[in-house]
């Protein structure tokens, strides 16, 4: 499954149903540039049980404010549309599989 990248209005769709790591970003931050790779790998590892979904928080302030974004990369991990785990900076792939094994 690719990952999808979500705006303000398509976000509450994209994290309805079963488990979503959304990662909220901006294109100038280099811990999210780190990351981005990282995620590519768990889409590919937990394809057909985890949805990655990224949303740029400079193009989609709504939606980064409504979950309290403060600084980036944040993590939400999103089970059937509600927040069950967060994490905030980044990550190796190991520590993000284990975050949402938890939840599958």
């Amino acid at each position: 499954m690719a990952i999808v990248n979500a705006t303000d209005q398509t976000f509450v769709n994209e994290v309805k149903d079963g488990v979503v790591l959304v990662d909220f970003w901006a294109p100038w931050c280099g811990p999210c540039k780190m990351i981005a790779p990282v995620l590519e790998e768990v889409d590919r590892e937990l394809a057909g049980k985890v949805k990655v979904v990224k949303v740029n928080v400079d193009d989609n302030p709504e939606t980064a404010g409504k979950y309290g974004v403060m600084s980036i990369p944040t993590l939400f991990v999103f089970k059937n549309g509600e927040v069950v785990d967060k994490t905030v900076g980044f990550q190796p792939k190991e520590a993000l599989v284990g975050l949402l094994s938890k939840h599958l």
